[in-house]
């Protein structure tokens, strides 16, 4: 991407994330001290977009008062009429057809999005592909030529903490702007962001209108997606993070492919280590993934996994926490065998695993509608994949609730998407065709028992 006099004057000071051999070195003289980002950020700059996403939201008109309406009701002057609202953030070129990564919280729910490059041209998106679980969506853009400026992936697993990078986007809305900073920690996980827990954290300044855009290497290639910051005044207080590029690449891969994401499965619950648990398991260090549940006919039934372990590597890599491994096997394409290291009755064992792709989390739904308290309500059969999405044991029996229609009946009775259901006046519910015809009577009160966050609740509804 650059030439060769260019490259040459950022070996000096930018250490090169993707090639392990290139000797990393600080600044040596005066003449190294005033060296400039300006030839990165001329290369870089025409990929990065802005992202402007409009949504209809819903704007309470009349009175708007809950007191108000007990006594003239809820006629046409009172009801909430739709209000145009637009969000703005920051999107990356990733393809010379006009494929553009963002996050998914920019363009959730839009009902139009349009993105603005550098040069003033303006273009409307189709949205290709939205992952909440990773927060990162695919637009894509038509010029009519095919030949938009646009980045390469680097390998995040080569940075380094220490490592030079750059923060481009729109923050506020104010334009195009660059911050310069460093990698102050790889690795990041319990941020409660996103479902994959495994962030770059930078000091490079990360503020309000720069989610989505670029977090480039001195080479000028994509090393993330930056995607949140660590505030409480709403400004940048040197605390931002991005998802590596080897997590986005995953997702810009999938919407070039036609929009469809099939991760793999491992199929075992974990949890993280204390140093009290680590010291009972002969382990120094409370580092890696304890096995806690298998699920029956899974990948790591397969291998050979058993509860107890302790996966420490995988295809050489440490393991430090269950989030980390996850972000690993959440990178890897479905079929792919992996080498795992693994700590069992106080010695190392290696495990050979091959990436299965995980059984459907849907393969017998239902959506109740009709003059009943549980309208509105999408359910699913428990399937193990479900049930760990849902942070359930594999052995869990129920019905799981995936999605509730705001306003509906069951809405306003208090039901929430991840609960189960575990019987419904005295019926055991299993699956779904009990589940729909329990649900569909009118009786004059319903007795509840479900499941929700760890928590078995008991309740009694009018009919």
């Amino acid at each position: 991407m650059f030439s060769r006099s260019v490259l040459a004057l950022f070996l000096v000071l930018a250490p090169v994330a993707v090639q392990a051999q290139v000797e990393r070195a600080v600044p040596q003289s005066h003449e190294a001290i005033q060296l400039s980002y300006a030839p990165v950020v001329q290369e870089v700059a025409p990929a990065v977009v802005n992202v402007y996403a409009t949504r209809m939201a819903q704007q309470q008109s009349g009175f708007g008062d809950p007191f108000f309406d007990q006594f003239f009701g809820r006629s046409p002057m009172f009801q909430q009429r739709p209000r145009e609202s637009q969000s703005l953030g920051s999107g990356v070129i990733v393809s010379g057809e006009g494929m553009i990564l963002t996050n998914n919280h920019v363009v959730e729910g839009a009902t139009d999005i349009r993105v603005v490059l550098t040069d003033g041209r303006e273009f409307p998106v189709d949205l290709v592909l939205a992952d909440p679980s990773t927060d990162l969506a695919v637009l894509k853009a038509d010029d009519g030529t095919g030949s938009f400026p646009f980045l390469s992936f680097a390998d995040s697993d080569q940075l380094e903490v220490g490592d030079l990078v750059l923060a481009i986007g729109n923050p506020f809305g104010v334009g195009q702007s660059v911050s310069s900073g460093i990698v102050s920690a790889l690795a990041r996980t319990g941020m409660g962001m996103t479902d994959y827990q495994f962030f770059i954290q930078t000091d490079a300044a990360i503020n309000p209108g720069n989610s989505g855009g670029a977090l480039v290497d001195m080479n000028g290639r994509l090393i993330g997606i930056n995607t949140a910051l660590f505030t409480r005044s709403g400004g940048s207080q040197g605390i931002g993070f991005a998802i590596p590029s080897n997590m986005a690449r995953v997702i810009a891969d999938a919407g070039e492919a036609g929009g469809e994401i099939v991760r793999p499965w491992l199929g075992a619950q974990m949890q993280m280590l204390d140093a009290e648990l680590a010291a009972s398991l002969g382990l120094e260090t409370p580092r890696g993934a304890l096995v806690t549940e298998i699920a029956p006919q899974s990948p790591a039934e397969a291998a050979g996994l058993i509860s107890g372990d302790v996966i420490t590597e995988i295809d050489g890599i440490v393991v430090q926490d269950p989030e980390a491994l996850n972000y690993r096997v959440a990178t890897m394409p479905v079929g792919t065998i992996v080498q795992l290291t693994v700590w069992r009755n106080g010695a190392p064992t290696t495990a050979a695993l091959e990436m299965g792709a995980p059984p459907s989390a849907s393969v017998d739904q239902t959506t109740i509608s009709g003059n009943t308290r549980f309208s509105g309500v999408t359910a699913a059969e428990l399937t193990p994949a479900l049930a760990q999405q849902l942070g359930l044991g594999f052995s869990t029996q129920g019905i799981a609730l995936i999605g509730i229609e705001a306003g509906s009946p069951a809405a306003r009775m208090g039901l929430r998407e991840g609960d189960v259901i575990v019987a419904l006046n005295g019926a055991e519910i299993r699956d779904i065709e009990t589940f729909e015809s329990v649900a569909s009577q009118r009786p004059r009160s319903w007795q509840i028992i479900l499941q929700r966050g760890g928590r078995v609740i008991r309740s009694v509804v009018s009919g």
